[in-house]
């Protein structure tokens, strides 16, 4: 008696099987499902997810018919070549929807990420980039798009906003998302924006980082300041804080949507015998004047970075990946999100995400136990 699949494959139906009928051998969602495993446990090939399913065909008969076999390497390839992303990321949106009620109160940090080796010079196909939300509470990936070629990142945030419910969350952006349509959209779907100022905002970084380096008097009493130390492995990083939300001589010089509030942030490092200094500057729709909260929303960016883009390519060797026909690269990137997401929500097991694909990989019951988490 075939057993039901894990849940989430229900959230993937709606994908449009973009085969012609008379080829369809296999089933798209047994394909999704065995393609799925595959990721989990360390396949990043067509060659080695057919060895894979035909290594544990025993175990996928007992959720799957297998009228027809084992799909071909060619068939997986040429199926998520066709795959629509923009249908497949919508189903990956209702998934996390079904799993993160609210967002009230987190920190969604926006980046982008190269595929490096996407690239195919033969067809004159450049590397894809992908822009992902990052949920700091959650610790979860919550959407992504595809940059498109002829365009940019900045166009790819409001694409990725769309099918996100940001409602009452704190999303932060690098300077180059520090754009007016971007601000617009976040506040008007029910976020709050933290966006970094560098030279892309020259005039607005200018009056911004003048008025921190050299505050009026009669402004002072509005700076609220926060200071930390953080030591370990002979390095040495002291942060100050600080903000200020009585910024009427700055939002009528600067048409900037629903600016609310200005931050400064002083580092200064000592690492190598050495110290170092940097000074970065934000602003924001958000109206309280807490520098803690600032400080904690500004360092919960960088997980997008260290919890994401560095998982990514240590655990799952994403930039070596050379998948590239069609739309593969793309849904195969949105497969190791929803690996990802999986995995890192197994918290029993206090080990790397590495060595959770290998574990999966070796014991049925724990790959079944993963796809099971949410």
């Amino acid at each position: 008696m075939t057993k039901k699949k894990p849940t989430l494959i229900k959230h993937f139906k709606d994908i449009t099987d973009p085969r012609i009928q008379r080829k369809k051998l296999h089933k798209l969602d047994d394909i999704f499902f065995i393609t799925l495993c595959a990721v989990i446990c360390g396949c990043d090939g067509w060659v080695a997810i057919e060895k894979f399913a035909n290594m544990k065909r025993n175990w996928f008969e007992q959720y799957l018919s297998l009228e027809h076999g084992i799909p071909s390497h060619d068939t997986f390839g040429r199926v998520f070549s066709l795959i629509d992303p923009e249908q497949f990321q919508v189903c990956f949106s209702n998934w996390i929807r079904d799993i993160v009620k609210t967002v009230t109160g987190d920190v969604i940090a926006i980046d982008g990420k190269c595929l490096r080796r996407s690239h195919d010079r033969s067809s004159n196909k450049s590397a894809i980039y992908m822009v992902s939300a990052w949920s700091h509470y959650n610790q979860l990936t919550l959407g992504q798009v595809k940059v498109d070629e002829k365009s940019n990142e900045i166009t790819a945030l409001p694409a990725l906003l769309e099918n996100l419910d940001i409602t009452g969350a704190i999303i932060t952006t690098d300077a180059l998302n520090t754009q007016k349509n971007s601000a617009r959209i976040i506040v008007e779907k029910g976020g709050d924006y933290l966006s970094a100022l560098k030279g892309n905002q020259s005039s607005l970084h200018d009056d911004v980082s003048l008025f921190f380096e050299d505050t009026p008097k009669s402004y002072t009493q509005y700076l609220s300041s926060h200071k930390t130390i953080d030591k370990g492995h002979g390095s040495i990083e002291e942060r100050e804080v600080t903000s200020c939300n009585n910024i009427d001589w700055l939002t009528n010089a600067h048409e900037h949507p629903y600016l609310a509030s200005i931050i400064s942030v002083k580092s200064r490092r000592f690492h190598n015998n050495e110290w170092s200094e940097e000074t970065r500057y934000f602003i924001s729709s958000v109206k309280h004047n807490d520098a803690e909260k600032f400080a904690h929303y500004v360092r919960a960016h960088w997980g997008v970075e260290n919890n994401l883009h560095w998982t990514l390519d240590m655990a799952f060797d994403e930039d070596s990946c050379r998948i590239r026909q069609g739309f593969a690269d793309q849904n195969m990137a949105i497969l190791r999100h929803i690996s990802l997401n999986l995995l890192k929500s197994e918290t029993e097991h206090k080990v790397g995400i590495k060595i959770k694909r290998q574990m999966a990989g070796w014991d049925n019951d724990y790959l079944l136990k993963v796809l099971q988490i949410f």
